[in-house]
């Protein structure tokens, strides 16, 4: 399978927001996943986690998939109704600022619009920057710059 065609999976899987893709190509497999699955994915660090198979595992995966999405959402506090909670859309590193010692992207208490810039993600050494999807104020930022980041992790609250 070509490696063009691999990082263009992986591209629509990051656009997409799937949690999982498995392609057959007559004898080759490939199957990419947000989630980490089996001993050698727990070993790695979570950006590091692309399991390439040959015989399908699919109901190996399907299991810790809600488990997985409904932790992060079960140990963050409810919003309130007038704020909006800003997610990771995906696994890696949190950024704050675009490099080190600059200024952050936003503080708590900045006034933010919708498409602006709250921080970036770095993801299998892909910089992703996360915006803002609703206009209101930065009242909680719940990630340390630096830090590992968990698809549908809390980052920001929004409040509009």
């Amino acid at each position: 399978m070509d490696i063009r065609k691999i990082k263009k999976l992986i591209e629509l899987l990051e656009e997409s927001g799937i949690a999982e893709i498995e392609i057959k190509e007559g004898e080759e497999a490939v199957r990419i996943s947000r989630l980490p699955t089996g001993p050698i994915a727990s070993q790695l660090p979570a950006t590091a986690a692309i399991p390439v198979t040959t015989a399908p595992a699919a109901g190996a995966a399907t299991p810790p998939s809600p488990g997985a999405s409904q932790a992060p959402e079960a140990a963050a506090p409810r919003p309130k109704p007038n704020e909006h909670v800003v997610t990771a859309p995906m696994v890696g590193t949190f950024y704050a600022a675009p490099s080190p010692g600059a200024k952050p992207f936003v503080e708590i208490g900045d006034e933010v619009e919708v498409g602006q810039v709250l921080c970036i993600i770095e993801a299998m050494k892909m910089m992703n920057q996360i915006e803002a999807d609703k206009a209101g104020r930065i009242t909680s930022i719940m990630a340390k710059n630096g830090d590992p980041v968990e698809f549908g992790q809390p980052l920001f609250v929004i409040e509009e």
